[in-house]
């Protein structure tokens, strides 16, 4: 008696996604939505740091300077001057020594400015600080900023945020997209989406350099990221009309 050939494995359709592909979409798009959350979740404290610092007065004004919150100058020495890269950012730094007591210390300058340039070891310089952060430095009239001015980072911290959230959103969206064509068998690819995911990022991003106020960007990228997916939708729509035509 001879048995019946077994069936042969049912193939997958060429152009149909992957199951790995929709679990890769759906875990990484978790993740970046979960990162956002808690920059979001850290948000509240470094705008409430950065109003006090916006607030904060110079020592010789106020009638108790030793509690550290306001804003403090100290006469140093430049030691050193140097540039490094971490994970191809470069770094500049520079060593000062407040008092010969007392060990020397690194301050990251933004950016290659005035300041940096100009300075060489036996230099004199004004430290400005806040608490106890070091948040710009001085040589003469010249100023420059260092990488701890506190009413700098909540803007990049919501604005990594808000980006985050988008692109999450966008592979969370992606993945469920993708499982319905598994589910249909559809081998259709919609066109634009790399596009629409830069832009939206991009908006997004530029909401919080418009306010310091958590709940305002994320009405204004969302409305952005809203307008840019109705956009595009039409546009798709009207490009599939004039194929058909």
């Amino acid at each position: 008696m001879h048995q019946s050939p077994a069936p042969w494995p049912q193939q997958q359709p060429p152009g149909l996604p992957s199951l790995k592909g929709v679990i890769f979409a759906s875990v990484l798009g978790s993740v970046l939505v979960l990162a956002a959350a808690v920059l979001f979740a850290l948000l509240p404290g470094a705008f409430s740091e950065a109003a006090d610092f916006r607030a904060a007065r110079p020592c010789s004004e106020v009638s108790a300077p030793e509690n550290g919150d306001c804003l403090s100058e100290w006469p140093a020495t430049v030691v050193s001057t140097g540039t490094g890269r971490s994970n191809k950012a470069v770094t500049h730094w520079v060593t000062v020594d407040l008092s010969p007591e007392e060990p020397s210390f690194r301050i990251r300058m933004r950016g290659d400015g005035p300041v940096w340039r100009e300075l060489a070891p036996g230099d004199r310089v004004t430290v400005f600080a806040w608490r106890d952060l070091v948040w710009q430095l001085g040589s003469g009239e010249l100023r420059q900023d260092t990488t701890r001015t506190p009413d700098r980072e909540p803007a990049v911290r919501l604005a990594v945020g808000l980006t985050l959230l988008v692109v999450g959103a966008v592979f969370l969206r992606g993945a469920g997209w993708l499982h319905r064509r598994r589910a249909t068998r559809a081998t259709d690819t919609p066109t634009a989406q790399v596009v629409v995911v830069m832009v939206a990022a991009a908006g997004a991003a530029t909401a919080a350099t418009v306010t310091d106020t958590v709940w305002l960007a994320l009405l204004l990228a969302a409305a952005g990221c809203t307008a840019v997916g109705t956009a595009t939708v039409l546009l798709l729509r009207g490009l599939a009309r004039r194929r058909t035509a």
